[in-house]
């Protein structure tokens, strides 16, 4: 499903236009339009941030690399970035060391001098960065022991993909490989915004929450085993 036939399919089973909209503030001093097409990419955008935080699905994965600063125990995160995967340091060998997840708490009680260096084993989500005594909307990892060399990392993290409604060829991964849950998230985000019926959200509700259960069987059921070592899915048969 292309970000074309999204667009016509949620305003075709919804049976609405969606007309432009403009507000005046209370004080009726200025006043906000918003247009059909921008309510709908609104209602799209939403029903994907939802599914992306119900499921993983592959392209929820990034991976990047980095450099340690020396006698820097602070790392930035990428702009993107929503949670950790794995974090590895690469040390002089080429060999990875992954760092183990602890709290902020346990690698200052564990480290309580910055001037402890050493290969880093450890890694905590630290929070805002701050250039410049500026703290910005970004965050950062603290890590332990400060490193005592610039070290290669390595990141995978999870984050959002670009959105079907911003997407050059308007095509996606999900929009590609299981559009249901895209079009019925879509529409249960229009139908909210439109006050419908109740019994029809329910329907509709219903049948996203049917998309992303089988949705849910792939990215984190048959994506995570093969049938070498699972065995193949078949129904038990009674003799």
């Amino acid at each position: 499903m292309t970000y074309t036939e999204l667009f016509f399919d949620v305003k075709n089973y919804l049976q609405n236009d969606f007309p432009s909209n403009t507000w005046t503030n209370v004080a009726g001093t200025s006043t906000t339009t918003s247009t059909g097409t921008e309510q709908i990419n609104t209602f799209i955008t939403q029903a994907e941030e939802r599914i992306y935080n119900s499921v993983q699905i592959p392209p929820l994965r990034r991976n990047v690399t980095g450099v340690t600063a020396v006698s820097n125990k602070y790392l930035s995160c990428p702009t993107d970035f929503m949670s950790v995967f794995s974090m590895a340091v690469i040390d002089a060998t080429g060999a990875y060391e992954y760092l183990l997840n602890k709290d902020v708490n346990y690698i200052r009680a564990a480290y309580p001098s910055p001037t402890a260096t050493g290969l880093p084993q450890y890694y905590a989500l630290f929070g805002p960065t701050v250039a410049s005594s500026v703290i910005t909307d970004e965050l950062s990892f603290i890590l332990g022991p400060t490193p005592d060399a610039a070290y290669n990392v390595e990141l995978h993290y999870y984050a959002y993909p670009e959105s079907i409604t911003v997407a050059a060829d308007g095509r996606t991964w999900l929009g590609d490989n299981y559009s249901p849950v895209l079009l019925y998230g879509t529409m249960v985000e229009a139908y909210i915004f439109l006050k419908g019926e109740t019994d029809l959200m329910a329907v509709y509700e219903k049948k996203y929450m049917d998309a992303m259960a089988q949705l849910n069987r792939l990215g984190t059921g048959l994506e995570r085993g093969d049938a070498y070592r699972d065995g193949q899915a078949k129904i038990k048969v009674n003799p």
